[in-house]
């Protein structure tokens, strides 16, 4: 059985409490290039998966503890992979997922920030009238607004408009993410902002 610790005081290591270590494995990890250059984020469970395999090294700790029958060490806020990577020209696979990520979980209709799992995929050009499924015609969407929307095309309606016009996702939008997902994290401001 693992479980997952935090530390209270910096200053007092053997003081722990414990944390929901499912929550803690969730927590997202900034994954940087042999270069130190940010690339990727991850899951903490797979960042961990990362370091146990001598595939990358962890270069800030978030302050939990991993704790397993053999194993105990710090859970990684940062990671820093060993072999540099060459990066192709950054695509991502058109999925719901990075929809959601590139619209910031908000609807592209009224503005509303949710959950994921309370959100959508609209295409802004209905599929019944030729639209297709790219990432310059798919947006995040509350439900509401997709009841209203409808099969309707945006000009057809008074009172709905985009807030923002669907790109693909593209490395500017990749950093951005990145930035804002490490905005209250000091340890991954020095790799973000340089």
């Amino acid at each position: 059985m693992i479980h997952a610790r935090k530390q209270k005081h910096a200053t007092a290591p053997r003081e722990e409490v414990r944390v929901h270590s499912g929550s803690t494995m969730q927590s997202p990890v900034l994954v940087l290039n042999a270069s130190y250059e940010p690339i990727n984020i991850c899951g903490a469970r797979r960042a961990l998966v990362l370091v146990l395999k001598g595939i990358a090294k962890t270069e800030e700790e978030q302050g939990a503890m991993l704790h397993a029958a053999r194993v105990r060490m710090p859970m990684p806020s940062v990671i820093r992979l060993l072999e540099y990577r060459r990066i192709p020209h950054q695509t991502r696979a058109l999925s719901r997922k990075n929809i959601l990520l590139r619209d910031r979980n908000s609807c592209q209709y009224c503005g509303v920030v949710l959950p994921a799992s309370e959100l959508t995929l609209d295409h802004v050009i209905p599929r019944s009238r030729g639209g297709l499924s790219t990432w310059e015609n798919l947006v995040a969407c509350c439900h509401s607004c997709n009841r209203r929307k409808g099969n309707q095309l945006l000009h057809e309606l008074e009172d709905m408009k985009l807030l923002r016009e669907p790109r693909p996702f593209t490395l500017h939008t990749s950093r951005h993410i990145m930035r804002m997902i490490g905005h209250s994290d000091q340890k991954w401001r020095k790799y973000l902002y340089y």
